[in-house]
């Protein structure tokens, strides 16, 4: 190692270490907390609970009985906040401490072209990045596999699950390290580069939590049935809270029009009322991957677009 890319180790080895201890510490505590969670499913508490969404109790108290998943939703939320993390400590200091320093002149002057500059030091960041938002999304699956969409555990479509695993967890890393590194470029000032960094990675972050619980990339589906028998268990799916009726000409209607239970009674006013069947709506479990890859597409795309606009730039005004 020599050159660009042993300043660029020299200058980014902290934050390299501290990845490393943060993922050494996740791994301990996803193996020892795993291992208690195995403990008490082997132990039969949990024969008794639905797979389904409907809460689990104790038969004795009736008090609720979950599996200790707090550690986890911890990682959960670590998870989706590393383009944070990384877009202000370490993407608006990559190129921004340089410049605010007047530093990269005299790499400039030892030979280095502008190209090599950005390079080295965005190529050791971006795949530090990458291994560790991979290797912590890894842990959370791991961790997360015994307690999955039970009633009892963590569904999938809860937000610390389906924004803190899977390969959107690695993209949006790297859209938090586009986002830092092009502010720290443009406002030369590491301080508020961090600030904006913060607002920029923020914003992006909590917008897409909102498409997800608005279900704007992901639509939902309509699940329909009949008045005289007892609907299909909800299961592993993530309903929107939208019931109603549907009339012999494909109307909605709200469900209050007729508020009973199946049988007699709603199979009656159904008839009065003109309604042939019930609807709700939600997303089926296979669509975890839908709203993971969706978000990689997005988050992908726009560290595409900040990185090659860093790129333009380093080439033209540095």
């Amino acid at each position: 190692m020599k050159g660009s890319l042993w300043l660029a180790w020299r200058q980014q080895r902290v934050l390299i270490g501290i990845g490393a201890l943060l993922l050494t510490a996740a791994v301990a505590i996803a193996a020892y907390s795993r291992s208690g969670m195995l403990d008490d499913l082997r132990s039969g508490l949990f024969d008794h609970c639905d797979p389904g969404p409907l809460q689990c109790t104790r038969p004795e108290t009736g008090l609720p009985l979950l599996l200790d998943i707090g550690p986890l939703k911890y990682l959960g939320v670590l998870n989706i906040a590393l383009p944070v993390l990384i877009g202000v400590f370490w993407g608006a200091p990559l190129l921004g401490r340089d410049r605010e320093l007047g530093t990269y002149r005299m790499v400039l002057a030892q030979g280095v072209s502008r190209g090599q500059w950005f390079a080295t030091r965005f190529a050791l960041a971006a795949a530090t990045t990458v291994a560790l938002s991979g290797l912590l999304a890894a842990v959370f699956a791991w961790w997360w596999r015994p307690a999955a969409n039970r009633s009892y555990g963590l569904f999938w479509y809860e937000n610390t699950a389906l924004s803190g695993s899977g390969p959107r967890v690695m993209v949006a890393a790297l859209f938090g390290l586009a986002a830092g590194t092009l502010l720290g470029l443009l406002v030369r000032r590491v301080l508020a580069a961090m600030g904006l960094s913060l607002l920029v990675t923020g914003a992006v972050t909590l917008l897409l939590e909102w498409t997800h619980r608005a279900r704007l990339l992901v639509p939902p589906q309509t699940y329909t049935s009949a008045g005289s028998i007892p609907k299909p268990a909800m299961g592993e799916k993530w309903s929107t809270g939208h019931y109603g009726l549907i009339t012999a000409t494909g109307r909605h209607e709200d469900v209050m029009n007729c508020p009973f239970p199946s049988g007699a009674q709603l199979s009656e006013c159904m008839a009065r009322h003109g309604y042939v069947a019930r609807f709700y709506e939600a997303n089926p479990a296979g669509d975890y991957w839908a709203f993971q890859w969706t978000d990689t597409v997005v988050l992908g795309g726009l560290a595409f677009l900040l990185t090659a606009a860093t790129m333009l730039l380093v080439r033209r005004r540095v």
